[in-house]
């Protein structure tokens, strides 16, 4: 056979040339974008963080930290909310001027960010091969546009320390047996509950001694908070946990749950109980059942984003910017997509997951809160597109805990697998073409 020709040396260099043009426009357009997205959130000023400083002050003067109260134009009324321990981590920053409590939060919210997500697209930019510097920086820029992202940053919350500590334990710790593996999801559900979740995963992917470690942690680091505040801790447990008026308006569109999506049907009155309980089980059956099936397959990634999607349909509250688990299960599409086979017969399988990844994509960039107003009052939804338009989250939730797919054999790893991103670094390094 003839051999193929060689494009000459300046062709191939305008080739390279125009590739890195490509790259570094489709870089600056998605960083000129950032600024009209957040524009909108400015408007919170930081609001949460200052009723954490707020609150933290009032409890410092000596007052009982769950008697601490401001009011609302949407919520009526709202409090500090949090379990003891979270207060115990937060009261330090009050001693901060509040300008530098905002930029350390900021900041810290940004490092966790890139890091998490430098964690979930790394092996897949080394399982494809991947420009890396480019795909990591757009990832990152996306992650940034998503509305729970921009939520968290404007309202100055703490959620990307959860997702740290969780995908820290999930994809890493407890994938290679780490005698630590537990401790990350113990303690993010000690500091904000939700995370609970995790351990259940846990129980049903039968990670016995994992799952006592997430509960010995969060039962610990709880007795930590009572022996500081026993009075306060004693309260929060026996009370206000359970008084689920405190944490705000349930029919409001940002809360994206299932309890949420049933009070839009029945505002001002609350839904039936006996209903909600029935989907909860439904659902959290279902999708935890999935996340198993993925988990002992060896897809650690799907299994954790399926159990996050079961949280935030299953709790009674979930806001927007509690969702950040919408993020992995895009770069989960995104892998299963370049995964597919792109002749005839797995094309269309390519173009169904491409297709979903990129509707997923646009809908929490665009997101529920950030670009609508849905005045103060409670109205209930009384139309087909109110009640696809204020239920976004909650109706993709449900499309993803069936649609996702759990990766195919190759991307999967044994219990005690090496690191996945230093792992497909290697296989990347073994098997690179030659440019």
């Amino acid at each position: 056979m003839p051999a193929e020709p060689i494009a000459p040396p300046s062709v191939a260099a305008d080739e390279a040339g125009g590739r890195r043009l490509r790259r570094l426009v489709t870089v600056l357009a998605l960083a000129a974008v950032l600024p009209a997205l957040y524009l909108p959130g400015l408007v919170h000023d930081f609001f949460d963080l200052k009723i954490y400083m707020r609150a933290m002050d009032w409890w410092a003067a000596g007052h009982p930290l769950y008697d601490y109260v401001q009011p609302d134009r949407v919520q009526g009324e709202l409090y500090f909310t949090y379990p003891p321990l979270s207060a115990l981590l937060l009261a330090p920053f009050a001693l901060l001027p509040l300008g530098v409590t905002i930029a350390v939060f900021t900041v810290l919210t940004v490092v966790g960010l890139v890091a998490t997500t430098r964690w979930l697209v790394e092996p897949v930019v080394a399982r494809h091969r991947l420009p890396r510097l480019f795909t990591l920086t757009v990832a990152v820029l996306l992650v940034l546009a998503v509305e729970s992202t921009r939520e968290t940053i404007t309202f100055g919350q703490i959620n990307m320390l959860l997702v740290v500590l969780i995908l820290a334990d999930l994809l890493f710790a407890v994938p290679r047996g780490r005698r630590w593996a537990g401790v990350g999801v113990g303690l993010a559900t000690a500091l904000k509950l939700y995370p609970g979740i995790f351990v259940v995963y846990l129980l049903a992917t039968r990670r016995w001694r994992e799952a006592g470690v997430a509960s010995a942690t969060a039962a610990a680091a709880t007795l930590l908070a009572a022996a500081v505040a026993p009075a306060d801790s004693w309260r929060f447990w026996t009370h206000e946990l359970w008084a689920t008026d405190r944490v705000g308006r349930t029919d409001y569109t940002g809360n994206q749950s299932l309890f949420g999506l049933l009070s839009r049907f029945t505002a001002p009155a609350e839904p039936d109980r006996a209903l909600w309980l029935a989907l909860v089980a439904v659902v959290a059956g279902y999708g935890l059942w999935r996340a198993a099936r993925a988990a002992r397959s060896g897809d650690a990634l799907t299994g954790l984003t399926l159990t996050g999607l079961v949280g935030g349909l299953v709790s009674p509250i979930t806001w927007t910017h509690h969702i950040y688990w919408f993020v992995p299960a895009v770069v989960a599409l995104a892998d299963a997509a370049l995964d597919a086979d792109p002749t005839a017969s797995g094309g269309g399988r390519r173009r169904r997951l491409t297709g979903l990844a990129v509707l997923t994509s646009a809908l929490i960039i665009y997101g529920v809160v950030s670009f609508q107003d849905w005045g103060v009052a409670p109205v209930h939804t009384d139309s087909p597109g109110e009640f696809l338009v204020r239920n976004t989250y909650v109706l993709l939730s449900l499309v993803l805990l069936v649609a996702l797919p759990v990766a195919p054999p190759r991307r999967r790893s044994p219990r005690r697998s090496p690191h996945p991103v230093r792992a497909a670094q290697k296989s990347h390094q073994l098997d690179r073409p030659v440019e």
